[in-house]
């Protein structure tokens, strides 16, 4: 059991931050609330707002400023992931929760991220804006797929002084699931020295359990979720952090005063009602399915190299003439993510996994002539 506490978490945050009470907006006014409550009255003179609505705001919803951490919401997270709502941070997608992360923990030029490429590129990016010195443990290619070696993350992590290491599970772009037995042996073996940050954006097309369940057990551990991928509201920009209490606290007191727009917090809090659950849990299966039956097809044609093993819902597809396939699928009108930059996968697009009749156009670009002349430019430069 990790011996990390309250007060271990508290140390792992800067020096600078660990009483920084950050700003108290006009939602936080009322003496009787605590930060993120709503501020009780009938008649709000207290933040300068207009007192009537746009006239384009037919409902009236947005000339007030919303809860910094809308009440409704933030419950309805909660029992979607298994969680206190003490422990859940709501914010602008995963990216937000990155960001703060690394602000909130690490002192620039001193305390180190770990993280495992090819890898979601938000990480680095926000390592480099607080100055934080960036490690990279590669991932590990073999016959399961790209899988991230833990072991030398820990001795990365621990020679390095990492604040932060981040796990992608899945990994994107490379699918793969990381064992949440794994994850626990890290969060102890840098026990008080790092937070093991688990980025699972895919996590509701995997087959393996949420590393929320690792909580109780391991307070150096955090959770991003995201409500972008399975439910469908990537404009929305509805994501969580799930973490010890603690952490969730100084989280807030850095964050922008008023994160969640009312009109996204209510398109989020409709769509975690049961029969949009429902629907979500419906498109979830017809993705698996349509992942399963992509990749055996794509695996098929003679100018693919390897179609890596996903749990997201998407895949990391390796090609003989990786210019050619990307050209034929754009000349179809099908646009798909090119990793020729990321390191390792100078030959890999990924596809993500589309509608039926999306993917039956994926397969048809690549297939017929244009999987045998892919495979005669392949021989020719061999």
């Amino acid at each position: 059991m990790s011996t990390t506490s309250t007060d271990g978490i508290a140390a792992l945050v800067r020096p600078d931050l660990r009483r920084f009470a950050g700003y108290r907006c006009a939602r936080d006014d009322d003496p009787g609330s605590s930060p993120g409550q709503a501020v009780r009255g009938e008649v709000w003179l207290n933040a300068n707002e207009s007192a009537q609505p746009n006239v384009v705001d037919a409902g009236g919803a947005c000339h007030r400023y919303p809860q910094p951490q809308p009440d409704a919401l933030r419950t309805a997270l909660a029992a979607l992931y298994g969680c206190a709502p003490a422990q859940l941070l709501i914010g602008r997608g995963s990216d937000e929760a990155i960001d703060l992360l690394v602000r909130a923990l690490c002192v620039p030029r001193r305390d180190a991220v770990v993280t495992t490429p090819p890898v979601f590129g938000m990480y680095a990016v926000s390592a480099r804006l607080q100055d934080a010195p960036l490690v990279e443990v590669p991932l590990l290619d073999g016959d399961g797929g790209l899988a991230a070696d833990l072991d030398a993350v820990g001795d990365a992590a621990l020679a390095h002084g990492a604040k932060l290491v981040f796990l992608c599970s899945p990994s994107n772009p490379g699918g793969g699931a990381i064992p949440l037995e794994g994850i626990a042996a890290l969060a102890r073996r840098l026990d008080g020295r790092a937070l093991v940050v688990v980025d699972e954006a895919y996590g509701d097309f995997a087959d393996v359990a949420s590393a929320t369940t690792l909580l109780r057990d391991s307070a150096n551990i955090a959770v991003l979720r995201t409500l972008s991928k399975a439910h469908a509201l990537a404009a929305a920009r509805i994501g969580c952090v799930i973490a010890d209490p603690a952490l969730v606290t100084v989280l807030r007191a850095c964050q922008a005063p008023y994160p969640v727009p009312a009109p996204c917090a209510a398109l989020a809090l409709a769509a975690l009602a049961p029969e949009a659950l429902a629907d979500t849990q419906r498109r979830v299966a017809v993705v698996r399915d349509e992942r399963a039956r992509l990749a055996t097809a794509l695996s098929a044609l003679p100018g693919v190299r390897r179609v890596y093993p996903s749990q997201g819902n998407f895949l990391l597809v390796r090609f003989g003439e990786v210019a050619c396939a990307f050209d034929a699928l754009l000349t179809a009108g099908v646009v798909v993510r090119d990793q020729r930059g990321a390191p390792g996968l100078g030959d890999a697009l990924r596809i993500t996994v589309g509608t039926p009749a999306e993917n039956d156009r994926v397969l048809a670009a690549l297939g017929g002539d244009a999987a045998s002349r892919f495979a005669q430019q392949a021989r020719a430069t061999a």
